[in-house]
Formats: structure tokens, C-alpha cells, sequence
């Protein structure tokens, strides 16, 4: 064994000769609930104090490390080395005796204290009362008779005349300085209720001033000692509060203090509440809040209770009361939600659903807020008269080559920067007649329409329905007679053509502007520039750059890598990225603005068109912007857009004996259906537009979806269910879309000039419709006489009126004008010969197929033949 082991103190040991050891050491094994256990390693400690009479001052004291929580001082008691014979539970129940018989003594000797000093105050107080008894006179006259003393600290009373003898000294504890203070729960003085001042009492006589006396004959005595010293824990007994539990172990036993449970601080807590309730006194009734209830066309009680700030059972009792039982999820009517708030004393305030919907602003902006914007220009015109070239050479650019079969497609916004930093809006509309929607947008957004007229083409008719647009809008409009450089141009026919439609060039007379232009030749467009800022100046255009900013659709697409792009005309205010907005059915906030340049832009200012980037889905072209407060808001507006869009496409009309006509009539028809994708909104409604046109009476198509962006698989997966083919217009499918096509069997279209699928599209409408049969009647004969013609057959005689009639032609038999037989004539003969034809005013004979025999005088041949023809529509 090691030194350290031979130097260490055990329990049980034989006491080596020298000086007493200070520290002894044992286990105690602890037990707990649920079969747990520990053992803890005590520790006696004695005070080893040197001299004569030092036996009896030693103190010992038991330590555990870990689980003991509390170190307590014992009296002193001498114990004698455990007997090295003992087992270690003899031990440890010598050690819990010696432990109890130390707690006992230092009880007693506590007790004994107290009543020492008990008896030590009543002796001094009946000492001061008597002399007090004996010199009565020592008190002057105007003074108080002293107060009785209480428990508590008090200031000292007024020096007594004759100085009392000296006090016997009083014997008080003390702890030792060397051990740690003992844990104390710190007492909370209760809150003293406030009370009225009481009133001045009489001097009371000398006999009242006495001190009330105890049984036994004693004063009561002072107090002094307990107050400034605090409450010392009761004697170690059962009580009602006391909550004991488990075993006693060493440390319950040394330390005296540790039965008592302090209180908790949540104790605390509700103990101080309930004397704030107290001192508070009885609550005063509340007036009740009426409010303004805002209750729309329909609401559950559950939201019309949260709204009128009561409880919800409240309002279904009352509706109970009104007979009708309901539950807080259940919806009623805005006529009872209004009974309901009046008769809990609220005001109603009746709101519609389409009361969330942004009202259209046609608040006039104050004139000193206007700033001068650059005009919007549209080019209008008919196909192939050169309006993309006219506006490439304004431009400076080639836009034209761009363009599939080099007409345009879609509408276009660019703004130019003239020589004078002026600067000025284009919108390039389509010329082709299936764009006619593109057209009327473009007039109604714009400030001045060029109305473009090929001198060597004359006036079309998206010519004249451009001029239509234009006189709708009610906008000025400037002729640009363009390609005045070929040698078969005549302008002068062009402006005379232009009176049939009460159009008048200040050539002429009238008050509109033309100028005769070269696209290629790039000859007269100083003068269009001109006349446009001239007729700008003349409009006075100005618009508030400082407000929430508005604008309008120009054109939507569904890029790839940008998701939905809007190309957006601002009309006024000013748009600026990370605003809120509203377009149409969608929300959106502006991560991006893109000139027609490509460039980013910050804010974009009235009647700059960009394109944004950040919406939700495509809107439809024509849709207005709106700036909202915050994206909520947003999201509420268009929720309730695509609720009211939805609801008109879902909703039937009315039945009527018309549409019960009608929809036999369509019933009839075969549908042809079609899945369209295009790459620009407006793109989609023109070729939609097109293809209703189509539709006749037989057939009839049906677009069973259109949108903008790639064709997907979802659009494949739509049309193999229905067998319909795919139109895509400058779009394609991605290669999921077209293995599912491959397997489907589903027809992948694409196009890039809208007069190409339209032709097709018809072509295939007329194909499945099939050819059509065209009957052509030959020839006409009355039968005369009926025949025997072998055993069973019967043979006519026949004058032919009309016609030819001819061997192996279709024939039909009529009598009375009912037709009784459609079939073929068998053999034709005259004079026993057989024939190939017989002309009209000879006889003959013929018989029929299928040995037709029902023939009687007077009825009627007719020969024809059907001629099948490919449909056209």
C-alpha cells in the first residue's frame, strides 16, 4: 500500500498513539424512491484547540460532499472511536444515535438560553415599572404618557429624570464567525393597508400607563432581543405546514433548519396579487365600447363575434334565441349579421365584396404638379405598307428582320431620343387582320396616331379599320404616305381616297397632317418629326410625376429564364423597383425594369414604356397597373379579380327558348378542339380570336386551353385526352413534352405566320368534316306500262321526259312525290336491244336492282349521279 493510503482516516481504525486526528471519515448509504440509492462519505471534523481544558472544546462537525445540501454546527458532545469490531450498519446506526443525541443536547441548551433571557427582560421591566410607580412626578405635565412597547423596532423613549440602575447583563446567541451562515428564507413584511388617520385621544391618567401585567405577577417583557434578531426556526417537530419525506439521513439530522420549506417565488407572486386585488377594493363595471362592425354579404359568427370584440357562445345564444341554431363555423347573411350588432349595441357598417376591388383613380392632379411628358406615338396601318421599317429609320435600328415573313406580330413600345434631347413614345401595332384587338389598344393608350398609307397599295382594310380605331379613341392622327420613292406611287389618289372615309388632309383642305415618307430611302422624316412634336405641343401633354404610379399593358410573355415579363406603358406617377402593384388578375412587386434598350432602370417616369419583371403570372393584355400600399393588399385585389373571372367563365346564362335552340344546334356540330401556345399575350387572343372566326355551323373549334410560354407536358398530357392537336405559335415543346407526345400520338404544330396556321387550321377543320356529296339529277321518265320480265321480275316502260337516262346510274322511283325506292337500274333496253342511254322523247324498258317488282302506272324515274367534293370553309 502507498503512504497516502496509510495516512488516510478510516472509521474503525485502532487510534495510533499521539494527537487525537481532526477529520474521520464513513459511508451512509441513502435510499430513495423507485429502488434508487447512494452512498455519501461523511466527514466529522473536530476543533483542535491546545491547553488546558481543551478536551471539551472540541466541536465536530459531519460533512458530505456531493448531495449534502446544508452544513449545520452541533453542540459540543464527545464520542469515543468507533470500536474497530462493529459492521458498517452497526456503524452507521451509532453515528445517526450520537447524531440525535447531539441535536437533543443543542436543543436543550438552546431552550434553556431563551428562557434565561426570558426571565432576565421581565425582571428589568418589572424594575422599570416600579420605579416609575415611585416617581410619578418625573413626567412634566404637557408630555404623553409613554406607549406600551411592541415587538418591533421602535425609537427609544424620552430620558427618564432619575438615571434607572444598570441593567443585568442579558445573555444572547451568537453565531460562530468561523462557520458559514445558515440558508434563511429572507421573510416578506406583508403590505400594510392604508388607514385614516385616528383621532388625538386624551392624556390617558397614570394608572393606564402601566404595563399590563402577566399571571404570574410579572411586566410583559420587552422584546428587543427578537426583533433584532431574526425569527429563529421552530423546534424540530410535526406541525400542519411542515412537509417531511424520505429517510432521515446525517444531514437531515445535524442540520435542524432543513424540515422547513421556504416559499416559492410564484407563491410570493400570487400572495402580492391577491393584496393589490384587496387594497384595490371591488372593480368598477367597465362602459361598454361600442364599435363599428364592418360586416360584408356573408361572414360565419365566429368572424362577426371577433369583429364585435364578443364572445362567440353570446352571439349563438342569440341566434338561438331567433330560432335559428347555428355553430360559430357556420355562415349566415349580412340582414342577420345586422341584427345581431344592433342588438348588442354596435354600428353596422354593410360592406361588398366588390368594395375590395381598386376603384379606377379619375382624381384629377393638381396643376401645379404637372410636368410636361414626351408624346405616345402609335403606328397604325395595313400589312406590308412598311410601318416597322418607317419606325427602324427613326430609330436607327432593324427591327424588320427580325420579324417572321417580316410582318409584325406583336406590338412593340420604344422611345426615341431626338437631336433636341426631346424625346418621344412609339408603339408599333400589327397590321394583319387577326390583330384587330392590338390595334384598338394601341389607339386608346396612345396621344397621336401615324396612320401609315403605301402609295403604290392604296387604302386596305386594316387601312380603314385603323381609321376607325382612331376616330373611337378620338385622338389626332398624321398620314405618312410611305413609299413615295417607287415609280408607281401616286399620293395624290391616296389623299382622295381618304375623303370616302371623312378623312381630310390639310392638302385638301381639312385639318389632318400628311407627309409623304421613304422607309428605305429614309427621305421625309424630318418633317414627321415635325408634325408629331407640333401636334404635341397642341395637346399641351403633361402628367404628376410624384405620386403612386399608373399604367397600362402593352404586351405579356412568359420568358424562360425570366418567368413573366410585361412590357407596360406608365401613364403617370412614377415606377420605381420594389413597389407593390396590381395588373389585372395578378400581383406583383418590381424586381426589375428593362428599357427597350435592354438596359436597367431604377423608376420610370410618364410615358416610358419598360418591361417588369416580378409578377405572380402573365397578364392579359389592355390590363391596367395600379401601385397599392403593400403586398397584402395586393394579394387580396387580384384573389378577388381571379374570383370574378372565374366566376363569369363558370357561370351559365340564363335558360331561354334561343339557347335551348342554340345549344342543340352546337350539339350537332362536331368540335374540333386545339391546345394554343403562343410567346406574347396579345399573340394568344389574336390567334384565339382567328380560330373562333373559323367555326361554322358543322364544326366548330373549340380551344380547350391557350397561354403563353413553351409548350409543357400538362399541355401534351390536355391534349392526348381529347385528341386535340398542339398550335405552337413562336414557342416550342421541351423534350419531356415531346416523348410524351411521340408516345401519346399527340400533333406538334408550329407556326410563325398567324395567315399560315389560320389556313391550316381550316384545312384540318374541313378534313374532318370530310368531303361533301353533290348530287347532279341526269334524267327524268314517267313509267307507262308494268312488264312481266321472267318468273318473278317486273319491267317499266318508260318516256323519257329530261335527261338521259343511262345504265348503272342511281335511280329513285317516286310516287305521289314520296320517293318508295333509291337503287340502280339493272338493264336498259329498246326494241329487245340493249342500250347504254336513251334520250329524252324516246321509250324503253328498264328493271331495277335488289328485283324491285312494287311498279305501278303513272310513277316517276329520276337518274342521278353524287359527285364528292373536298370541303372548303
Amino acid at each position: 500500500m502507498s503512504d497516502t493510503d496509510n495516512e488516510k482516516p478510516k472509521l474503525g481504525m485502532r487510534q495510533p498513539l499521539g494527537l487525537k486526528r481532526t477529520v474521520e471519515t464513513g459511508k451512509v448509504k441513502q435510499s430513495f424512491s423507485h429502488g434508487r440509492s447512494n452512498t455519501v462519505v461523511v466527514e466529522v471534523k473536530r476543533r483542535r484547540v491546545l491547553g488546558p481544558g481543551a478536551a471539551p472544546a472540541e466541536t465536530p462537525v459531519a460533512e458530505a460532499p456531493a448531495p449534502a445540501p446544508v452544513e449545520a454546527r452541533a453542540p459540543e458532545a464527545p464520542r469515543a472511536p468507533a470500536a474497530p469490531q462493529l459492521s458498517a450498519q452497526e456503524r452507521q446506526a451509532q453515528l445517526l444515535r450520537e447524531a440525535e443525541e447531539q441535536r437533543m443536547s443543542a436543543l436543550e441548551d438552546a431552550r434553556r438560553r431563551e428562557d434565561a433571557e426570558r426571565h432576565a427582560a421581565a425582571e428589568e421591566e418589572k424594575r422599570r415599572a416600579d420605579e416609575r410607580a415611585k416617581n410619578p412626578a418625573g413626567t412634566a405635565p404637557g408630555d404623553k404618557a409613554p406607549e406600551p412597547e411592541i415587538a418591533v423596532a421602535a425609537p427609544e423613549p424620552a430620558p427618564e429624570p432619575t438615571p434607572p440602575a444598570a441593567p443585568a447583563p442579558i445573555v444572547a446567541l451568537e453565531l460562530d464567525p468561523s462557520m458559514p451562515a445558515p440558508r434563511r428564507f429572507s421573510p416578506v413584511a406583508r403590505p400594510e393597508i392604508p388607514k385614516p388617520a385616528p383621532k388625538p385621544a386624551p392624556a390617558p391618567a397614570a394608572e393606564a400607563s402601566a404595563p399590563r401585567a402577566l399571571p404570574s405577577g410579572q411586566a410583559t417583557p420587552r422584546r428587543t432581543a427578537e426583533v433584532a434578531q431574526p425569527q429563529r426556526p421552530a423546534a424540530r417537530g410535526r406541525t400542519g405546514d411542515e412537509r417531511r419525506g424520505g429517510k432521515l439521513t446525517v444531514n437531515r439530522a445535524l442540520g435542524g433548519e432543513d424540515g422547513a420549506r421556504a416559499r416559492s417565488l410564484a407563491a410570493l407572486k400570487r400572495a402580492r396579487e391577491k393584496e393589490h386585488r384587496r387594497m384595490g377594493g371591488p372593480r368598477e363595471a367597465q362602459a361598454k365600447q361600442v364599435r363599428d362592425v364592418a360586416v360584408p354579404e356573408s361572414i360565419t359568427v365566429q368572424e362577426l363575434a371577433i369583429r364585435m370584440a364578443e364572445k362567440g357562445a353570446d352571439l349563438v345564444k342569440a341566434l338561438f334565441k331567433m330560432g335559428m341554431p347555428v355553430t360559430l363555423t357556420q355562415t349566415i347573411d349580412q340582414d342577420t349579421a345586422e341584427l345581431l350588432v344592433t342588438e348588442f349595441g354596435h354600428n353596422i357598417t354593410r360592406v361588398s365584396d366588390s368594395d375590395v376591388d381598386l376603384a379606377a383613380d379619375i382624381e384629377v392632379d393638381a396643376p401645379e404638379t404637372l410636368k410636361p411628358r414626351p408624346p405616345v406615338v402609335t403606328i397604325m396601318g395595313h400589312v406590308d405598307h412598311g410601318k416597322t421599317s418607317l419606325l427602324d429609320a427613326l430609330r436607327g435600328t432593324d427591327v424588320v428582320k427580325g420579324e417572321a415573313g417580316g410582318i409584325t406580330q406583336h406590338i412593340g413600345a420604344y422611345q426615341v431620343t431626338l437631336k433636341d434631347k426631346s424625346k418621344i413614345t412609339f408603339l408599333d401595332t400589327p397590321g394583319h387582320e387577326a390583330f384587330s384587338e392590338m390595334r384598338a389598344r394601341g389607339a386608346n393608350v396612345t396621344d397621336i396616331v401615324v396612320l401609315v398609307v403605301a402609295a403604290d397599295d392604296g387604302l386596305m382594310p386594316q387601312t380603314i379599320e385603323a381609321i376607325n380605331h382612331t376616330k373611337a379613341a378620338g385622338v389626332p392622327m398624321i398620314v405618312a404616305i410611305n413609299k413615295i420613292d417607287k415609280p408607281e406611287a401616286n399620293a395624290q389618289r391616296v389623299r382622295e381616297r381618304l375623303l370616302e372615309h371623312d378623312v381630310q388632309v390639310e392638302a385638301m383642305g381639312g385639318e389632318t397632317q400628311d407627309v409623304e415618307v421613304s422607309a428605305t430611302k429614309k427621305t421625309g422624316l424630318d418633317q414627321l418629326i415635325e408634325k408629331i412634336q407640333l401636334q404635341a405641343e397642341l395637346l399641351e401633354l403633361k402628367a404628376n410625376p410624384d405620386r403612386a404610379a399608373e399604367g397600362t399593358v402593352i404586351e405579356a410573355k412568359l420568358d424562360k429564364g425570366r418567368g413573366p415579363v410585361a412590357t407596360v406603358l406608365v401613364t403617370r406617377g412614377t415606377l420605381k423597383v420594389g413597389d407593390v402593384f396590381v395588373i389585372g388578375a395578378e400581383s406583383g412587386k418590381v424586381r426589375a425594369l428593362v428599357n427597350d434598350k435592354g438596359m436597367q432602370l431604377k423608376e420610370a417616369g410618364p410615358s416610358m414604356p419598360v418591361e417588369i419583371l416580378g409578377m405572380t403570372g402573365v397578364p392579359g393584355a389592355g390590363d391596367q397597373l395600379q401601385v397599392v400600399e403593400n403586398e397584402a393588399r395586393a394579394r387580396e385585389v387580384a384573389a378577388y379579380r381571379a374570383g370574378v373571372i372565374q366566376a363569369k367563365r363558370t357561370t351559365n346564362a340564363p335558360a331561354s327558348l334561343d339557347s335551348m335552340f342554340s345549344a342543340l344546334k352546337e350539339k350537332q356540330a362536331i368540335e374540333y378542339p386545339l391546345v394554343v401556345k403562343a410567346d406574347t399575350q396579345g399573340t394568344v387572343e389574336a390567334i384565339v380570336g382567328a380560330i373562333n372566326k373559323i367555326s361554322t355551323d358543322l364544326i366548330k373549334a373549340r380551344v380547350l386551353h391557350s397561354g403563353v410560354g413553351g409548350i409543357t407536358e400538362s399541355d401534351v398530357t390536355l391534349a392526348g385526352a381529347s385528341g386535340a392537336p398542339i398550335i405552337g405559335f413562336n414557342v416550342r415543346a421541351n423534350a419531356k413534352a415531346r416523348e410524351i407526345a411521340d408516345r401519346q400520338k399527340v400533333a406538334l404544330k408550329y407556326y410563325d405566320v398567324i395567315y399560315e396556321l389560320t389556313d391550316e387550321i381550316r384545312a384540318g377543320m374541313a378534313g374532318e368534316l370530310g368531303p361533301e356529296a353533290f348530287e347532279t339529277v341526269v334524267g327524268r321518265a314517267e313509267i307507262r306500262e308494268v312488264f312481266s320480265a321472267g318468273k318473278h321480275g317486273k319491267a317499266a316502260g318508260l318516256l323519257v321526259t329530261e335527261g338521259v337516262i343511262r345504265k348503272a346510274l342511281k335511280a329513285r322511283i317516286t310516287r305521289d312525290d314520296v320517293i318508295i325506292y333509291t337503287g340502280e337500274i339493272a338493264s336498259l333496253r329498246r326494241f329487245k336491244d340493249d342500250v347504254a342511254e336513251v334520250r329524252a322523247g324516246l321509250e324503253c324498258g328498264v328493271t331495277f336492282s335488289q328485283n324491285f317488282v312494287d311498279i305501278k302506272p303513272g310513277d316517276f324515274l329520276e337518274t342521278f349521279e353524287v359527285e364528292m367534293r373536298e370541303r372548303t370553309l
